[in-house]
């Protein structure tokens, strides 16, 4: 009797088992349709913009079933994943920071945005909803050598009510990922107003790049009550940290710190570790530590770009940082090159009009320029000091100066050599001059500033040939350095810099040189000024405040609206000379253009 019993038991579990697995059968068989159908259809996630779904976040759980943070764990397994480490909120796009990849996959990836909705529910269904929408990215880009960067617009979701939980994310065209949504939500993004965001090595010591730090602009501060925190996980926890070092130079939003011994000692192997800073807050009887939230990782000051050791610095180098600048860059960087600029270091602040493209086909023609994203918003001041270590170990000198700033020697220009050019490499010779000095640090030369000079539509010919009427007093200076000569704190105020105690700067005369600024142009160039500022402590002109600053144009309000008589103003002095001397020696005498003219074309 009793083994008849087993053997009903057994026949009752496998009859059990049979419909257990043929039920689950079934169940991802569904799913697999319902995948299929997502994936030829965008169904589930990727609408289009006029269609919003809204689904439950019961249901989507179970499209997201992975447990790998990877913002993309794509079904097919052939198919690489990225990994998404920081999200940061400007005032008017997200940056997205991952991990890197071939770029042409980066320019397959868009932005979902995902909005839960505590507040609403689908009928008959207690769980909160979640939208989704889906747009194309701003710009990808390679960031350093382990990292890329993508920007999303800022959208309708993200002004949601309040209680309502928001994130981006990426994924890419036409595909369906599995995504974990509980970890997705809980991420975290970090504001742009209070972040560490960059850090490059120098030495023995760590220079980490910090908004919100709040300091005195223009000073140097106290770094007693700074710190550096070294770790490899998200700085979330305090146990989290690994190292702590003291700082030993602040100023702005520049931290140094010592290196840890561990880390001296290994230097190759600092690279990717995450570092962020801490300051003493609170009040004397209560101090507290207060620490900043970071997305950097320190990096070599070259960037992955590959350095000989012992060879020759170049005697100068160029240093700019730009934003849709693209137009202007052929005439910038062929006109110096034959002054004697050997290497350009070009900061790009978020342009999207194929500046990469120009800087390639400078590059293919023998022009040494090299481009490096900067999508850090109004912090010129720090990208020209990260810039400054940069060029350390390439250049004896670095200038400093926009690419609307142009050189101008009316004296050597007059000479009469007969065969060649009059002043061919002569900017270079004159730093040179200076290269073996015991004291002198930094070359200042005046600007003047020129205006529309009556033109109404940019000078297809360039800035030099167009722009010939300018104000008869000059304004501000910009700055050739020696950049192992710079303070330790690397304090700027874009003109110029401070500089080693001992060390200090020449000014260059009038008669020997002037920089011809093309600052005023015509409107349909000069009103992108109020777009953005580049500079950290220079008021965007959108804004109230400091009217009579000489970083704002004189009569011009908060609005991009072109003044009367607009392409008259700013010209006191006719002042052709450059324009002169350019016509006399770089035109093509078949084509008549201008050597920036004939690349372009």
């Amino acid at each position: 009797m009793e083994p008849e019993q087993r053997r009903k038991r057994k026949r009752v579990v496998a009859r059990h088992l049979h419909i257990s697995s043929r039920s689950l059968f079934l169940c991802f068989s569904f799913l697999i349709f319902l995948l299929f159908l997502s994936s030829h259809h965008r169904f589930f996630f990727f609408t289009p913009s006029t269609f919003r779904p809204s689904l439950t976040a019961s249901t989507l759980s179970l499209l997201y079933s992975s447990a790998s943070n990877s913002i993309l764990d794509p079904l097919q397994p052939t198919t690489p994943s990225y990994t998404l480490h920081h999200r940061i909120i400007f005032p008017d796009h997200h940056l997205l920071i991952l991990t890197n990849h071939q770029e042409n996959q980066l320019n397959e990836l868009e932005c979902v945005y995902y909005s839960l909705l505590p507040n609403a529910s689908s009928p008959g269904s207690s769980e909160p909803l979640l939208q989704v929408q889906v747009r194309p990215a701003l710009s990808t880009d390679r960031y350093d050598e382990s990292r890329s960067i993508v920007r999303c617009p800022l959208t309708q979701t993200n002004y949601s009510a309040a209680g309502d939980s928001q994130t981006v994310d990426l994924g890419r065209q036409g595909e369906v990922g599995r995504r974990n949504l509980g970890v997705l939500m809980n991420q975290t993004a970090q504001s742009w107003d209070r972040v560490a965001y960059e850090a490059t090595l120098d030495g023995d010591t760590v220079v980490v790049f910090v908004k919100g730090l709040n300091l005195r602009p223009h000073k140097i501060s106290d770094p007693t009550r700074i710190r550096c925190h070294f770790g490899l996980k998200s700085f979330q926890k305090d146990n989290d940290f690994l190292l702590t070092t003291r700082a030993v130079s602040v100023a702005q939003e520049i931290v140094r710190c010592m290196l840890p011994q561990s880390i001296r000692n290994n230097p190759d192997k600092a690279r990717g570790i995450r570092v962020t800073v801490s300051y003493l807050g609170g009040n004397v009887r209560h101090p507290v530590r207060v620490l900043m939230p970071s997305v950097a990782r320190i990096s070599s000051p070259g960037g992955g770009r590959a350095q000989k050791r012992n060879r020759r610095k170049h005697e100068l180098c160029a240093c700019t940082m730009v934003w849709n600048q693209a137009s202007a860059l052929r005439e910038w960087v062929m006109y110096h090159a034959w002054l004697g600029v050997e290497r350009w270091f070009i900061y790009d602040n978020n342009s999207d009009d194929d500046i990469e493209k120009v800087v390639q086909d400078l590059d293919l023609q023998g022009f040494n320029v090299s481009r490096k994203s900067w999508p850090w918003i109004k912090t010129q001041e720090a990208g020209f000091s990260h810039c400054a270590l940069r060029a350390r170990d390439e250049c004896k000198w670095v200038g400093f100066f926009d690419v609307d700033e142009f050189f101008y020697f009316p004296n050597e220009f007059r000479q009469s050599l007969g065969l060649g050019v009059p002043g061919e490499n002569y900017l270079r010779s004159v730093v040179a001059n200076f290269s073996s000095s015991k004291s002198i640090a930094e070359i200042r030369t005046a600007c003047h500033s020129f205006g529309p000079s009556g033109l109404n539509s940019p000078p297809k010919q360039g800035v030099t040939l167009g722009y010939t009427c300018r104000l008869q007093s000059p304004e501000r200076h910009k700055s050739i350095v020696r950049p192992e000569l710079l303070d330790i704190s690397l304090l700027n105020v874009v003109h110029h810099f401070q500089l080693r105690e001992g060390f200090r700067y020449h000014n260059m005369p009038e008669s020997t040189g002037i920089i011809n600024h093309y600052k005023y142009q015509v409107w349909e160039t000069f009103k992108a000024k109020f777009f953005r500022r580049v500079a950290t402590y220079v008021v965007d002109w959108q804004e109230d405040q400091n009217k009579g600053s000489k970083d704002r144009a004189p009569g011009l309000g908060t609005e991009a609206i072109e003044p009367p008589n607009w392409r008259l103003r700013f010209c006191e002095v006719w002042d052709t000379g450059l324009k002169d001397f350019l016509l006399s020696y770089f035109t093509d005498p078949a084509t008549r253009l201008m050597p920036w003219q004939r690349s372009s074309l």
